[in-house]
């Protein structure tokens, strides 16, 4: 197990380092060839140029890539791993810059084969010590999921009430713990729904035959958002027909955000999962959710992109997009998890009180709730999914005009994450409560 794990890892960097190599081949070949930097000297400083810019591109790489775990954040990644990485791989670019490339240049060998000899000895090197000092970072406590912990109900700060309140009173019960608070009884669906008169129907029929057949109970709340063509009528009567089927009429005004944020708000479980009306999201991903909440975790997030996760029939141009922005939410909050701006998710009810109020109008919703989530302390765990598009009916994203919004949402948690100094943290808001009780005897 331990070989395969590491030569997975191997392969990893050596593609990753192709990638950081072509790019330096290209960068050098810009300046050499366009710039005409062609003495010795120059050449070298050619060298110089493109081996630091495609040795913070390879830093990146690796870090998402082949060295994933450990502490990831600014601080851990922009003070300690990056300058860590360019001492580390000090010893790389010197051996490259004042020997490999300057002895081969003497002997008249090709630029290009120049540069690639000097990556292949600068990445053995690189790879030796990041492994060994640079990316390794100690180990995060773990707690077996046996272990249980006294709850304490988390303590809202006025500005940022939810709309749902939790009794204290449940607290002072020495007996209640973690995992008898967040058995899962009943699973709410809530699922958004505009203009899906052509899948509706089967969306609905198919969840409801894979959760039969499981025998968990559960309950279906479709948000219609105002359609204009016959879902409602698809709707009622189907509530006829499956009395674990309702729907509610969106009350705010349209968008995906405020259909979601209606079903919030009146969903009956003791956790809900965002499905897609487009028959997107498998069903048998949703009894995954269920079983995987039920050992203890906040929420259950998804993910498309990992071992055994599938994609089916994604346009390319999305999918691009896609992989950046959620490379950059990674990056930029220092997460594991690489789907983010997936919607199908499940959240235990408290998480949706403890992340409330939401603030999305559209698709940034997305964002907004597992990144709130995580910052706010909550526990989720990840696992693979599968999504396939819509065959039906035409999709409501429209990623020009979502771009500023999902921004804007990315930066806004962000910002909570690094100035509000863990006021809304989960942790802080226990020990505030602890406090309050104490002092109340």
């Amino acid at each position: 197990m331990l070989t395969k794990i590491l030569r997975t890892k191997i392969l990893n960097f050596l593609l990753g380092g192709g990638l950081a190599a072509a790019l330096n081949l290209a960068l050098i070949y810009l300046i050499i060839e366009k710039l005409e930097f062609n003495t010795a000297l120059l050449r070298n400083i050619a060298n110089v140029v493109s081996i630091e810019i495609s040795l913070i591109f390879s830093f990146f790489i690796y870090r998402t890539w082949v060295w994933t775990g450990g502490v990831w954040n600014l601080r851990e990644v922009f003070l300690r791993q990056l300058p860590l990485y360019h001492v580390s791989a000090g010893l790389a670019v010197i051996t490259r810059v004042l020997f490999i490339f300057p002895i081969l240049d003497w002997l008249k060998v090709n630029y290009t084969i120049n540069t690639i000899i000097g990556a292949l000895v600068s990445a053995s090197i690189n790879y030796l010590i990041s492994d060994r000092f640079v990316f390794k970072t100690p180990p995060q406590k773990t707690y077996n999921n046996s272990q249980t912990e006294q709850i304490s109900v988390t303590y809202y700060p006025e500005s940022l009430a939810p709309a749902l309140s939790i009794n204290s009173s449940l607290i002072k019960d020495e007996s209640i713990t973690i995992d008898s608070l967040k058995s899962v009884k009943t699973l709410s669906i809530v699922i958004p729904a505009y203009n899906e008169e052509d899948c509706i129907v089967q969306t609905v029929q198919i969840i409801s035959q894979v959760l039969e057949k499981e025998k968990i109970d559960y309950e279906i709340l479709v948000v219609n958002d105002n359609s204009k063509d016959s879902t409602e009528k698809l709707l009622q009567q189907l509530n006829l027909e499956n009395s674990k089927l309702r729907y509610i009429n969106n009350y705010y005004h349209n968008g995906f955000g405020f259909a979601v944020r209606c079903g919030l708000e009146n969903f009956i479980g003791d956790a809900v999962a965002i499905v897609m009306a487009d028959s997107s999201d498998a069903p048998e991903d949703i009894v995954s959710y269920y079983h995987k909440l039920q050992e203890g975790y906040d929420c259950v997030f998804g993910s498309r992109f990992i071992k055994r996760g599938k994609v089916i029939d994604y346009p390319s141009h999305k999918l691009i997009v896609n992989r950046l922005a959620n490379l950059f939410i990674k990056i930029l909050f220092g997460l594991k998890f690489n789907d983010t701006t997936n919607a199908f998710k499940i959240y235990h009810k408290d998480v949706i009180q403890g992340i409330s109020p939401l603030v999305s109008h559209h698709f940034n919703l997305t964002v907004e709730m597992p990144l709130k989530a995580i910052v706010r302390g909550y526990s989720y765990a990840t696992i693979p999914i599968t999504w396939r598009n819509r065959t039906t009916g035409v999709s409501k994203l429209k990623l020009k005009e979502m771009g500023s919004r999902y921004l804007f949402i990315v930066l806004y948690i962000w910002l909570e994450k690094h100035l509000s100094r863990g006021d809304y943290h989960l942790s802080k808001n226990r020990l505030l409560v602890n406090q309050r009780l104490k002092s109340n005897g």
